[in-house]
């Protein structure tokens, strides 16, 4: 099947077609830096990461942008709060931004732009869209984007300019000629960075940051654009409208955006307190690594289009499913699953299908547990010969989500094998392993199954392979 997507612009899945063959250039929004990354950030991170990764594993050169804003008014109010250069404040959460990407298993995108980097490309194109006839310069210093003067404005997030009027204003600092028109460049108040231009010293406004960094890096026309649904009006609408007025040609061919983030049903918002940091969630765990996964898989079983619902029971049920498919690694390699025999496709030619289809992480994700159980069927059937290929292949394609990387053993918390790890846990919950131990290898499995139950109220939990061994980990 030929990969097609989800156009936010036509409002169709369209077969995906790259403007060079072979080669895909793509740009996503990225982080405003002046706190930690939270749970709306990590979808950003990890979508767009996951799509980076199926791009490539189906073979396209992909070419990826995902930019950084060090510069804008909440930057601003930071650095006055904290009595700090703004650079200052950004530099400390890019590098915490990186620290959870890598957390996440996100690779860092190829170019990583700043807006501050952009100075001179950003001023060039508001010249130009000045001389023909889209900016003008306001008595404030400030200058405005002329949006009547674009013809199609609206169109991405389905607005007409009547609609958008109703509700506009202009606040009291503003001197702009039409309530819909938006800022290019802000004249700078006293004590604020700034940046000297044709019209004094100001700074970039928001939108025109990514039209100068996006086209600067990848050209006037690129295939995709990625970035949350709340980007869609004004930011992404704005940002056609000033590429597409500057450079006369079709800005991008491809418009992506991810769902919003809810917690516990209620949409994520940071101003009224109902969100989380992927920090404060990393440190639920004990294991910042096996959490960083856990956050991704909860992210991709959702459709990236469709709304993420956060709660500590989608959590847990998240870790859950990871560690059964981590479980069947751990129980193949124990149980010295080695073959060089081929694995049949149908699980490949399954999961190639789901991610085709606008990349389809949850259906993809749904085959990964269908190749665990198959895989869980030929250990039980003590059919080895084919499941250290099945191992592998299961692998493989959790590997183009970013999933399925760590040691199972780490993962899952195991301990390893009971006769070798005696030392690891107290006499008494040992001498209850061996009791149960005994008890299922004389068939009384009630006896056994009381005392499983005992070591998980004491936070043992047991694990029994096909061999008769035992594993434990703690909980």
């Amino acid at each position: 099947m030929p990969l097609r997507i989800y156009n936010s612009l036509t409002r169709t899945k369209e077969v995906f077609a790259p403007l060079s063959p072979g080669v895909v250039r793509m740009y996503v929004c990225g982080m405003t830096v002046y706190d930690f990354c939270h749970l709306g950030h990590a979808r950003v991170l990890v979508i767009f990461d996951m799509v980076v990764r199926v791009l490539r594993a189906k073979g396209f050169d992909v070419r990826y942008v995902r930019n950084i804003t060090d510069i804008d008014d909440k930057i601003i109010v930071r650095s006055a709060e904290l009595n700090e250069p703004f650079d200052v404040v950004t530099e400390r959460f890019i590098t915490a931004m990186h620290e959870d990407e890598e957390l996440l298993n996100v690779v860092r995108p190829d170019q990583e732009p700043r807006a501050t980097e952009y100075i001179t490309e950003i001023l060039n194109m508001i010249q130009t869209l000045e001389e023909k006839g889209f900016a003008y310069a306001a008595e404030n210093g400030d200058v405005y984007f002329r949006v009547r003067e674009f013809d199609g404005y609206g169109a991405l997030s389905g607005r007409s300019l009547d609609a958008l009027m109703v509700g506009a204003r202009v606040e009291k600092d503003e001197a702009k000629d039409d309530p819909l028109d938006f800022v290019l460049w802000k004249a700078a108040k006293p004590g604020e960075p700034s940046w000297q231009s044709p019209w004094g010293a100001g700074r970039p406004g928001w939108h025109i940051e990514c039209s100068a960094m996006s086209t600067c890096c990848l050209g006037d026309s690129f295939d995709i654009h990625g970035g949350g649904m709340d980007l869609r009006f004004p930011h992404h609408e704005n940002e056609i409208a000033q590429s597409e007025g500057a450079t006369g040609r079709k800005f991008v061919n491809t418009w992506m955006h991810n769902g919003y983030v809810q917690i516990d049903q209620e949409k994520m918002s940071k101003s009224t307190g109902n969100f989380f940091t992927i920090r404060e969630i990393l440190a639920q765990d004990t294991d910042a690594s096996r959490a960083g996964e856990v956050i991704r898989f909860m992210i991709l079983l959702s459709h990236y289009r469709s709304p993420l619902n956060f709660s500590e029971q989608g959590l847990m049920q998240a870790r859950a499913g990871l560690e059964r498919l981590y479980l069947v690694l751990y129980k193949g390699r124990v149980l010295n699953a080695v073959s060089e025999e081929k694995c049949p496709d149908r699980y490949r030619v399954q999961f190639d299908e789901a991610l085709e289809d606008d990349f389809n992480t949850a259906a993809a994700i749904a085959v990964l547990f269908d190749a665990a159980r198959e895989i869980n069927r030929d250990l039980a059937a003590n059919n080895g010969g084919i499941v250290g290929a099945r191992i592998r292949q299961l692998r493989e394609l959790a590997g183009s989500l970013g999933l399925l990387y760590q040691e199972p053993a780490r993962f899952l918390g195991l301990s390893g094998h009971l006769d070798a790890n005696k030392e690891d846990i107290d006499v008494k919950v040992a001498s209850l392993i061996e009791q149960r131990g005994q008890a299922r290898r004389d068939g009384n499995y009630t006896e056994a199954d009381t005392i499983r139950v005992q070591l998980e109220n004491q936070g043992i939990v047991l694990e029994d392979l096909e061999d008769g061994t035992t594993i434990w980990r703690r909980h």
